[in-house]
């Protein structure tokens, strides 16, 4: 398939720049993906989609404040640095103007509160950093670090805690897993009461959110590794809900590539951990879910392949067109949709 395939006008006034003072006010366009019928409603209607015996499924990584901002210790030229997931002796991060690291360069931060070296060169803009500190790497991410919030977003975010769901638990993201945003204690009480299983799995999310396709054909395209952790209670529960004929509702697509990913290497939910690079779009097979809650995004972007892949391509790109003509909005803090099949 071709990457143009993928595409479609947005107009810049529909790309969501702050988040909504109360989580749970966005919008929910509702996609039946067997016959098409589109409903406009409200996020908390969510609620209205869930069985009993049904599991919601919920990616509690935590982003790290990992946008940083130093100097190079030999000539003082200005540094960013990303980072996007630890490796052994540092981190590998994504560093801009990455042509002026080179091995061997010493970058620092906070006056020295934080140093980073580069030990090894990639492709990218990617680069492997050794770190030296003194004390916990994430209380003085917590000092340096800004929020690496998407370049489509220019105003300044400031509480940190709006670009983490409720339920984030496990650092390590250099994203946040945006789908989850909408979601409230108060909202996942309500559906919790109506006997649905909440599972939390985890993956980091990494440079493949930051990452464009940039091939023709999209087949060619490569995603990045990502690490994902599942343990055995979220299994047992998986299992059951799929044995028993209820459905997975996975919220957004770091949760469904976490879960198809498992699901495709074992014929089964199980415990697992490891890094994935599974790339979805239209062809693939879905085993593991059977209803997506998900945010709208970029043209072209692997993203929009993911959901492309769950329903129908056309479908897809007509409902998008819905949802511009109906001023929803788009991207990280943007309005959500939710993929379904049947009756509720």
């Amino acid at each position: 398939m071709k990457l143009d395939d993928f595409d479609f006008e947005l107009p810049d006034a529909l790309i969501a720049q702050t988040p909504l003072e109360d989580r749970s006010a966005s919008r929910l366009l509702a996609l039946d993906k067997k016959t098409g019928r589109i409903a406009d409603r409200l996020f908390t209607d969510i609620t209205d989609y869930f069985n009993p015996g049904d599991a919601l499924v919920l990616n509690d990584t935590r982003v790290l404040p990992a946008r940083l901002f130093g100097v190079k210790s030999e000539t003082g030229a200005n540094i960013e640095m990303l980072l996007l997931k630890p490796i052994e002796g540092g981190y590998e991060v994504l560093a801009k103007p990455a042509k002026r690291i080179k091995e061997g360069t010493e970058v620092i931060f906070g006056d020295g509160l934080l140093t980073a070296v580069c030990t090894k060169i990639f492709d990218e803009g990617v680069r492997h950093m050794a770190l030296k500190y003194d004390g916990i790497l994430e209380e003085i991410l917590d000092q340096l670090g800004e929020m690496p919030l998407p370049p489509y977003i220019r105003e300044t975010l400031e509480d940190k805690e709006r670009y983490q769901t409720v339920y984030a638990k496990h650092s390590g993201s250099a994203a946040a897993p945006t789908a989850g945003l909408h979601f409230t204690d108060e909202l996942l009480d309500d559906i919790s009461a109506k006997g649905v299983n909440i599972v939390h799995i985890t993956l980091h999310v990494g440079l493949g959110t930051f990452r464009p396709v940039s091939v023709d054909h999209i087949e060619n395209h490569k995603m990045h590794a990502e690490f994902y952790i599942m343990d055995e209670d979220a299994a047992a529960i998986l299992n059951e809900t799929k044995n028993s004929g209820k459905k997975i509702v996975s919220v957004g697509t770091t949760s469904t590539r976490t879960l198809e990913t498992i699901v495709q290497n074992h014929g089964k939910f199980k415990a697992a951990s490891g890094f994935t690079d599974i790339f979805i779009y239209p062809g693939f097979e879905y085993k593991a879910i059977d209803t997506l809650i998900t945010n709208f995004h970029l043209p072209k972007s692997s993203l929009m392949m993911l959901v492309s892949a769950f329903c129908d391509r056309d479908m897809i790109l007509n409902t998008y067109r819905h949802a511009i003509e109906k001023r929803y909005r788009f991207f990280s803090f943007g309005d959500a949709m939710i993929i379904y099949e049947g009756e509720y």
